[in-house]
């Protein structure tokens, strides 16, 4: 039995031409075939690992969500406890960091088949972008995670624009920050994100990052 969720008290965030996308077909049909690319370059991706090394401790139980076949983690394995999350089975199979992993279409179910307050850490490199009902699923973010925990959403310039929503296609980098702190905003239950920028590379380094408040 699935935990119950926050998400369906979420007013959304987007309106339906916000989440419109080229490719409307379920994504379950896109991501059928595995993916073995990395979707930034180096300097990025190195960006993304010294940042988890900034924010996590080790033994933190993380949440590597809308992951693939590489997490981007500091340190070796068992330095964590990772359940990653994603939309195609072969690629999260080959992934070594990943002591536990479900294939899932947040666009489709946005509940999480995980219980209330078991991560440290939920983070999601690369892949906001793609979500048409963020508020609900970033509101499972907050469910999942300790008093204390972290999201980390981290992202750049790059995307498959057939499937990314309107408003992230249309947005300046600044204005796709804007649009994942009123994620954050709108999923409750974290304290003021923050916005870290930086220029490691060719492709442009954004995250945001904030802590999950005390329950009341």
């Amino acid at each position: 039995m699935r935990p119950l969720s926050l998400s369906r008290d979420v007013q959304p965030v987007l309106s339906a031409a916000e989440r419109r996308r080229f490719d409307e077909r379920p994504d379950a049909t896109f991501y059928d075939s595995p993916r073995f690319v990395t979707h930034a370059d180096d300097a990025f991706l190195a960006r993304v690992t010294d940042l988890y090394a900034d924010v996590l401790d080790p033994g933190d139980r993380v949440l590597d969500a809308m992951s693939s076949w590489v997490s981007h983690l500091p340190g070796e394995p068992s330095e964590y406890e990772v359940v990653g999350h994603g939309l195609n089975a072969e690629e999260l199979a080959a992934n070594d960091r990943l002591d536990e992993w479900f294939v899932q279409d947040f666009n489709a179910d946005r509940s999480l088949p995980l219980a209330t307050g078991g991560f440290d850490a939920v983070c999601c490199a690369v892949s906001v972008q793609y979500l048409q009902y963020p508020g609900a699923v970033f509101a499972e973010f907050a469910r999942v995670l300790a008093p204390g925990g972290v999201l980390i959403v981290s992202f750049s310039n790059r995307m498959f624009p057939t499937k990314a929503i309107r408003a992230w296609r249309e947005a300046s980098m600044e204005g796709r920050a804007d649009l994942v702190c009123r994620y954050v905003d709108a999923a409750g239950g974290f304290g003021e994100p923050t916005v870290v920028r930086d220029r490691p590379g060719r492709d442009p380094f954004y995250a945001v990052v904030a802590r999950r408040q005390n329950r009341s």
